[in-house]
């Protein structure tokens, strides 16, 4: 559900809701690594990358593989011979079906932190650098670590991040989930749990609304021009204000003229132009 390039509004969802800021996921990346493959790389609209990893089988050197397969995104997406100025922030987001580490929450988050030794001040860029890099300390360019464990969730979902972690661990969506992206994924999961018979119904039937959506857009353009133009032509002829409402008049019968072209019910015809039938029959 996430990998998928059209559902970028539940990725977008499911990251805003974790890192606390509106998140646009501007494409979905293949990464280079065919050894560490990874689940989802995205870039958002910061020029950022966010990875998110599934991971179901136990492995006791997880942690190690969180740094190696961010170490090895950092040298992916930086060209030979390009300044360090231009390598990017990752947000590494792992969701991790297994009992990972020892902690008593089930969302965790990691980032490099310089502080001082001596007075425990955090280390912050100097001007110059915060105007290059659009960042304010440090750690700002470092990247970050979510670990999610999902097996450990057993409360109540209270949070928009408790109803990501909730359907997560139980592939459910609650009808009362508000959460960023949750409830288009709820719509998805819906069509993805249609039987054959009803999916192939289902896209006849918004391939069915499209072309009409297309078809009556398309009547509309036409005859707005076409009405238009014959409204003004009368206008100079008869007075601006007669002309004006001929022309309103000629339109909409243009429009309705274009659209029983294209043969679509009297109905609907009539709802898009208000003419009556006995309006329309004439066209």
């Amino acid at each position: 559900l996430l990998r998928q390039k059209s559902n970028f509004v539940v990725l977008e969802g499911l990251l805003s809701t974790l890192l606390g800021e509106d998140v646009v996921i501007v494409r979905i990346l293949e990464s280079e690594d065919k050894f560490n493959p990874v689940d989802v790389l995205a870039e958002n609209d910061k020029g950022e990358l966010v990875i998110i990893k599934v991971q179901n089988n136990r492995e006791l050197d997880y942690f190690h593989r969180m740094l190696y397969g961010r170490s090895k995104t950092v040298t992916e997406y930086i060209h030979e011979g390009e300044k360090y100025g231009t390598i990017k922030k990752i947000y590494s987001v792992n969701i991790i079906y297994f009992s990972l580490g020892q902690g008593k929450d089930y969302v965790y988050h990691g980032k490099t932190q310089f502080r001082g030794i001596h007075f425990d001040d955090i280390l912050k860029l100097s001007t110059r650098q915060r105007e290059q890099f659009v960042k304010q300390e440090a750690n700002d360019i470092f990247p970050e670590y979510y670990v999610l464990r999902v097996n450990e969730f057993d409360e109540l979902a209270k949070t928009p991040l408790d109803q990501w972690i909730y359907f997560l661990k139980t592939g459910e969506i609650d009808e009362h989930a508000t959460a960023k992206g949750l409830p288009e994924a709820r719509e998805k999961l819906r069509i993805d749990r249609l039987s054959p018979s009803e999916k192939s119904q289902y896209y006849a039937h918004m391939e069915a609304l499209r072309y009409q959506k297309s078809v009556i857009e398309t009547g509309w353009i036409e005859g707005h021009a076409d009405g238009r133009a014959e409204g003004i032509a009368e206008g100079k002829a008869e007075g601006r204000a007669e002309g004006i409402a001929e022309g309103q008049n000629l339109e909409k019968r243009q429009i309705a003229a274009n659209l029983k072209k294209q043969g679509l019910p009297i109905e609907i015809i009539a709802n898009c132009t208000g003419l009556s039938p006995e309006e329309i029959a004439d066209c």
